[in-house]
């Protein structure tokens, strides 16, 4: 089993948050989230307690659901919780057995130690499950940029309104000259047991909704909440080389945490405009070029335009059409240096001639040898 294993993917079906089938694929996850995100966010509803608390819900599916590594950790945790951890051959103990569950596949004992620790009230591995920190919600934003912008890179302007800290409290929720107190349902842990002994489990604690404090005094200027509804602005920076759909992700400037706890991040999805000469192709760029008759026939050398500047390209005598050039190092940029530039040659054919020209192309033809089709005679 990849990546960490946590207790709220047993007291939680995000397949179900998400309104999505367990074997949907990432595209409607991704769609799921969108659509459902977009309805209950904070400035689609201000004010609404009930929507707000549901956009952190579905931030938190979509952060495990999203990832495919997360999701398929999830799906064997709870896969495994539902069995009770059963078919371990010949009963035995988690761990006692190298070839994992019941020999159907190979799990790591070290890294189900959260996982064990919450389903089984105790020790799990050596380590004592714990309470991960509570945070904000992330937040979405997306920015359009140019196409010349995303290949040179730029810094754009954001403004969000979201969430901030109040400045009575600083985020506490608590009346000035107070602080929250150690929440005496769970001692602080931010999660009560449920169930009985060896097969008790702990879920979030219903008092303090898992953050371990709660406040006696609440602050007069928030009502407690610790938050109040602000426009921030931020600068993104756009790297050079960016790609259309790509996500940005700013720590820390998502939606504060309960109780001034650790705050969400926010994702920045960058839109890159379209281009009237050139085409994106992974870190190269696709440019069509006209080239006459006599430049195909003859050879010629042409001025391409790139993202520095024209540069000379040598045409070879007998190009034929839809042949493509490469131009090496011309393209977007990327992690070390710049892709290429395909240059692919029309061979345009003139719709009127001149007399001049007929004359000219009537002596060609009588000089020629050999029709191409020759070949082809029965």
């Amino acid at each position: 089993m990849n990546g960490e294993v946590k207790r709220e993917w047993l007291e939680k079906d995000y397949y179900k948050v998400l309104g999505v089938a367990k074997n949907a694929s990432q595209a409607d996850i991704k769609k799921a989230y969108r659509k459902l995100a977009q309805a209950n966010h904070p400035d689609a509803k201000p004010g609404d307690r009930e929507a707000e608390s549901r956009f952190k819900e579905i931030s938190a599916a979509y952060d495990v659901l999203g990832d495919e590594e997360k999701r398929k950790s999830y799906d064997q945790a709870r896969e495994m919780g539902a069995a009770g951890f059963g078919g371990m051959p010949g009963g035995g103990y988690p761990g006692a057995y190298p070839g994992g569950f019941g020999g159907a596949q190979q799990v790591d004992i070290g890294d189900l130690g959260d996982l064990l620790g919450g389903m089984f009230g105790g020790r799990a591995g050596g380590r004592r499950a714990r309470q991960p920190a509570a945070r904000g919600a992330d937040l979405e934003t997306r920015i359009s940029v140019s196409f010349e912008d995303a290949m040179g890179g730029v810094s754009v302007p954001l403004s969000v309104n979201g969430h901030v800290n109040c400045p009575a409290c600083r985020g506490s929720g608590a009346e000035a000259g107070t602080s929250p107190v150690v929440c005496p349902q769970c001692g602080g842990a931010g999660q009560v047991a449920v169930g009985q002994a060896l097969f008790s489990m702990e879920q979030t604690c219903p008092r303090c909704r898992g953050v371990g404090r709660i406040v006696e005094k609440p602050c007069k200027s928030c009502g407690g909440s610790g938050h109040e509804r602000k426009q921030r602005k931020f600068s993104v920076k756009v790297p050079a080389g960016v790609k259309d759909g790509a996500r940005i992700k700013l720590s820390g400037k998502g939606e504060p945490g309960p109780q001034g706890s650790k705050a969400g991040d926010l994702f920045v999805i960058v839109r890159v405009a379209s281009h009237p000469l050139f085409r994106r192709k992974g870190d190269d760029l696709v440019l069509e070029m006209p080239l006459t008759y006599s430049e195909a026939a003859l050879g010629a050398q042409i001025p391409v335009p790139t993202l520095d500047g024209p540069v000379t390209l040598k045409i070879p005598s007998g190009t034929a059409n839809g042949r493509t050039f490469k131009i090496r190092g011309k393209g977007a940029p990327r992690k070390s240096g710049h892709g290429d530039l395909l240059v692919k040659v029309n061979v345009e054919v003139p719709k009127r001639l001149s007399k001049k020209e007929k004359e000219l192309l009537e002596q060609l033809r009588e000089l020629e040898k050999e029709s191409p089709r020759a070949h082809m005679d029965a």
